[in-house]
């Protein structure tokens, strides 16, 4: 079953990301990075860091008339900073998966429709 993860970042954790040393940076990019080839055999599509929330065009299509607007999608200090696609063969898999994730806090775990 392919799932997509949605990787959210908050302000909180993006300000951590900014008070650190370069080293520490770097040693946060290996742990993503080594995240990425434990789970390489179920990674189906690398996905793609997204920019930031400030570039996103949002078009709300549930008015008479569609209404496009700049910023992210959904209101609140989370975003949506990147995904990719996973192929497992249930959610307890994906869950796995994402419990072992070292980047940032939230993941959120969505079934492809077939």
């Amino acid at each position: 079953m392919k799932y997509v993860l949605m990787f959210v970042e908050t302000e909180e954790f993006a300000k951590e990301l900014e008070a650190m040393s370069p080293p520490e940076l770097e040693q946060a990019y290996q742990r993503v990075n080594q995240w990425f080839i434990d789970h390489a055999a179920k990674i189906t599509n690398r996905g793609a860091k997204l920019q930031g929330a400030p570039s996103a065009t949002t078009v709300r299509l549930d008015g008479t008339e569609p209404v496009t607007t700049d910023g992210p999608f959904m209101e609140g200090k989370e975003v949506i900073s990147g995904f990719l696609v996973i192929d497992v063969a249930d959610l307890d898999e994906a869950l796995r998966v994402v419990k072992t994730w070292p980047g940032c806090p939230v993941v959120e775990i969505r079934p492809v429709e077939s």
